[in-house]
């Protein structure tokens, strides 16, 4: 499904043949999972590009030049999103992408994007996406990697040492799964269970009998995103498994608590953004003014909850118009070079500083440990 959500000139205009090349377009793709599995990722990625571009234009453009947001929504298959991808690329003539809602369509469309040297922002958290290090490549979200250090440390912090996983089979849990084992020894924790589940599975009692019977397990952490997590945290509860729960920031939205239950949520650990708990932040916290704007903005157009999720597209977006406009030129080149000389940029997700050796520009500290109470989530001090 195509969707061009901005129209840069009226039909009536070029009827009248009124429109001129001083009315320059810009045009920027995307290609997000608004429907399918992910389509509580996608959706408010989709919404959030449509609202900033509408905002963005109403104010004038970039410099004076409109913005045609040319959207595709791949459900979730990265066959689609790699067709899109080219078609983007070939056929729209996008000069930058952001999109890629999962890990799968990411790398789907990182691969057309690097061959075609056009500068892509994905929205997706595996470490593959931008490590190594790939020319026109960049993501918003911290990377598996970083949730499992951020976790780790709070771990670490309440005295755990020996850890059991429960992960999804699909790219991000898998990905995060290595991650987590890589990184494990570094904070003095061990991995003493270790079971998996298919996203498509309805049922993870099983597993979670196998980690709860695991002898010296202190605490559980379930790589995932998607209706899985959720699964696990519903089961766990129907279980009386008392141990701490810990989840990743691939399910860090309200979303998630309403699909496992308040009650079953209740406790349930995970590293999140500044976004969740915007009216916490403290003031002269400098994402403060980011967040609470994006906040406002999109819950009074949707009527529904911000998320973690539409924030990652905020930032993708913002990071290519702040790219454009200090380029001084919209040439997919000039956007690359730009992107990779980010400095203290301000988002809803963290202030990213990129390098040629880094294109997230996060470090930990954008991270916020986030925990579930009386069905919100509140900052763990």
């Amino acid at each position: 499904m195509r969707k061009t959500l901005i129209t840069t000139v009226p039909a009536a205009l070029i009827a009248l043949g009124l429109a001129t090349a001083a009315q320059a377009v810009i045009k920027i793709g995307a290609s997000v999972s608004a429907t399918g599995p992910a389509a509580f990722l996608g959706d408010p990625e989709a919404k959030t590009l449509q609202m900033m571009v509408d905002d963005l234009n109403a104010k004038g453009g970039i410099k004076g030049e409109k913005v045609d947001l040319v959207l595709y929504d791949d459900g979730g298959d990265a066959n689609k999103a790699r067709t899109f991808a080219t078609r983007l690329i070939e056929d729209d003539g996008v000069q930058a992408i952001v999109g890629g809602t999962t890990t799968g369509t990411t790398m789907a469309i990182l691969s057309a994007a690097e061959d075609a040297k056009v500068p892509f922002v994905s929205l997706a958290g595996a470490i593959d996406i931008v490590q190594p290090v790939k020319p026109y490549t960049f993501k918003t979200p911290h990377t598996d990697r970083m949730a499992c250090q951020k976790i780790f440390a709070d771990m670490q912090k309440r005295g755990f040492t020996k850890v059991g996983l429960i992960s999804g089979t699909d790219g991000f849990g898998a990905s995060m799964q290595a991650q987590c084992k890589d990184v494990a020894g570094d904070y003095g924790i061990g991995i003493v269970a270790d079971e998996t589940y298919d996203p498509k599975d309805a049922d993870m009692t099983a597993q979670l009998t196998k980690i709860k019977n695991t002898a010296g397990v202190q605490a559980v952490l379930n790589p995932g995103f998607g209706q899985g997590p959720a699964i696990v945290t519903r089961n766990y509860h129907q279980l009386g498994i008392e141990l701490p729960l810990y989840q990743s920031h691939g399910v860090a939205s309200d979303g998630f608590i309403k699909l496992a239950g308040a009650e079953a949520a209740e406790g349930v650990r995970l590293p999140g953004t500044a976004l969740l708990v915007a009216d916490q932040l403290p003031e002269g916290d400098a994402q403060k003014p980011v967040v609470t704007a994006y906040k406002s903005a999109y819950e009074a157009k949707y009527n529904q909850p911000v998320s973690t999720f539409g924030g990652y597209a905020h930032d993708g977006f913002a990071l290519i118009v702040d790219a454009i406009s200090r380029a001084g030129s919209s040439k997919p080149a000039a956007i690359r070079d730009a992107l990779e000389q980010t400095k203290g940029f301000v988002g809803t997700t963290g202030i990213y500083t990129m390098s040629p050796e880094d294109h997230l520009g996060l470090d930990l500290s954008a991270f916020r440990m986030l925990e579930v109470k009386g069905g919100g989530w509140t900052i763990v001090n």
